[in-house]
């Protein structure tokens, strides 16, 4: 397969933030013992799960996606106040 891009990712996921949680709580997954859900051998978990995001093989919960929205404005507004 071809290398991956953060841009390939982002064509399923709406931002960076969202993308940024789903790898590492995808890699935690499978360093923990999940099995792949692409076919990925000799890849470092990060890269394993950058794939399964861009193949549409991961997604956020519905009442997730509002949860991570809500830390990333947290943030936004913490920036703002620096």
């Amino acid at each position: 397969m071809a290398r991956i891009t953060i841009e390939d990712c982002l064509k399923r996921v709406e931002n960076r933030f969202l993308l940024v949680n789903m790898a590492v709580k995808r890699v935690r997954q499978i360093r923990e013992g999940s099995e792949y859900l692409v076919s990925s051998p000799k890849n470092e978990d990060i890269v394993v799960a950058l794939r399964e995001i861009a193949a549409g093989k991961i997604t956020i919960r519905e009442g997730k996606e509002e949860e991570i929205k809500g830390e990333i404005e947290k943030v936004k507004e913490k920036e703002e106040d620096l």
